[in-house]
């Protein structure tokens, strides 16, 4: 057998995208409860009021104007307000992916449903007890879930108390949310993300985003602390956004460009969290983004005692990287470039590239030397529900030829080139709201949910083509790919 014995299989998900209930059970908002569904490919926009009264627009991430408020407007439809509704059909759904025969499982966990209010308003038992029973049930179904603890979505009670990730109160919240989550959820749960796709504050504008990260993975390492202190068998990874680039020509100056670029968008945070300390381009990095982190003895420390215990990642496409001019560009989930000519593209233009993905886990391989673990791969695309016989299918077989190519390509690297990795969940194994452009015509999942970007919908569940095909998969770890 190509995959181990014991490989994980199965799907990844995240509480914001898919669960809904946004102002149910306890929950608090999320900066995320605010934002409209994106036109065609465009990414996002968080709604708000400003303090004269006019309303205003802002990517995600970034931080309210002075004065300026959230609010919810009437002409908006707030995707994630209803998602795929995970918050009531959760039991439906993990048994869905217990049928395919999955053996892990991963989401992530709304902080603003277990402290809503931070330290200061407690934990949330119903947001508690609502955690607890989905991990019992897939563990009871056979999965070993990987659970992360974060993904976007803190409460916006923290940014109107302490105005974000700039401000080190955050590392001692964040540390006190992972250790409930240890405490509570570890009979059911052995193996944690602390934050998913860390790297992906660096494409924000201005607000510090280098400052933020360095709180984050201080909190990272703290909570990787908590969890060994608790429980020594826990084994806690971090999660990169994977970027696999070329350099678009061989110009050497491209090929330089690549390398740097590398090292700013993926090195700049993994080196850091696996080895335990700022590797030595990270000055280089700091002075291009013109910011100096200053690292204390005590960060230090902390950074290097808390180091990861795996390298979780994520991979949909590759990208270029020039210092020429060029006038065809691609865009990507995080980063873009100069369009490829010797690949297709998605729907949205993201270029589809399974033997970058090869290249890019060797790459992970002799860099880190650590084990590997596949949290996002998937294609997004706009699926017909037609009606034959009188059931409703969706024939999705590019979806199929997109995860065939990439796990034939994950097999390789296993097999043939000796690649440490545990396990595979693809994204959006259910359709969920889009991270990016906010939308639930962008599907990703094996399982339709009857549910638009305007809302309409009943939200039933349709098993689609690669639904059985993924069956296959998982039920014979990895052999039957047909």
């Amino acid at each position: 057998m190509a995959f181990p014995k014991g490989f994980l299989w199965g799907g990844s998900i995240s509480a914001e995208q898919v669960e809904g209930g946004w102002d149910e059970g306890g929950k608090s908002p999320v900066q995320l409860d605010y934002a409209a569904p994106a036109q065609g490919v465009g990414w996002r926009e968080v709604h708000y009021r400003n303090a004269d009264g006019s309303r205003g627009t802002m990517r995600t991430f970034e931080r309210l104007p002075e004065g300026a408020s959230y609010e919810l407007f009437d002409d908006i439809h707030y995707t994630n307000h209803v998602a795929a509704d995970f918050y009531h059909h959760w039991e439906e759904d993990i048994r869905l992916f217990a049928e395919m025969g999955w053996t892990t499982f991963n989401t992530s966990i709304a902080w603003s449903r277990i402290m809503p209010h931070g330290i200061e308003g407690g934990v949330n038992e119903e947001g508690v007890a609502f955690y607890e029973n989905v991990f019992k049930l897939a563990r009871e179904l056979g999965m070993d879930p990987v659970i992360t603890l974060y993904k976007y979505d803190e409460p916006i009670y923290f940014e109107l108390t302490y105005g974000g990730w700039d401000n080190r109160a955050m590392i001692d919240e964040f540390e006190a949310f992972a250790r409930v989550c240890f405490e509570r959820f570890g009979k059911y749960v052995n193996k944690w993300l602390t934050f998913n796709e860390i790297n992906v504050l660096q494409i924000v504008p201005g607000n510090q985003p280098l400052l933020k990260i360095h709180n984050q993975m201080i909190a990272s390492a703290r909570a990787v602390l908590a969890a060994h202190e608790i429980d020594p068998q826990l084994k806690v990874g971090c999660m990169i956004a994977g970027f696999c680039s070329y350099p678009y020509t061989c110009d050497p100056a491209d090929v330089w460009l690549n390398h740097k670029t590398f090292q700013t968008n993926f090195g700049y945070t993994a080196d850091t969290m696996i080895f335990g300390a700022y590797p030595p381009f990270a000055a280089c990095v700091q002075a291009e983004a013109g910011e100096t982190i200053e690292v204390s003895p005590e960060d230090a420390a902390t950074l290097m005692a808390g180091k990861a215990d795996f390298l979780a990642y994520s991979y949909y496409m590759s990208a270029t990287t020039t210092t020429h001019e060029v006038d065809d560009y691609t865009p990507g989930n995080v980063f873009g470039g100069p369009t490829n000519p010797y690949l297709k593209s998605s729907e949205w233009g993201w270029q589809i590239d399974p033997l970058g993905y090869r290249y890019f886990l060797n790459f992970l391989s002799d860099r880190y030397r650590v084990p590997l673990f596949d949290v996002e791969n998937g294609l997004g695309a706009k699926d017909a529900l037609v009606v034959e016989d009188g059931q409703e299918r969706v024939h999705d077989g590019y979806r199929i030829d997109y995860l065939r190519a990439h796990i034939e390509n994950l097999r390789a690297a296993v097999e043939e080139d000796g690649v440490p990795i545990f396990g595979y969940t693809t994204w959006g194994p259910i359709d969920l709201v889009a991270a990016s452009t906010g939308q639930m015509s962008k599907r990703y999942g094996f399982i339709y949910v009857d549910m638009d970007d305007e809302g309409n919908g009943d939200l039933h569940r349709v098993r689609k083509d690669s639904f059985f095909w993924y069956q296959k998969v998982c039920r014979s770890n990895g052999a039957d790919l047909d």
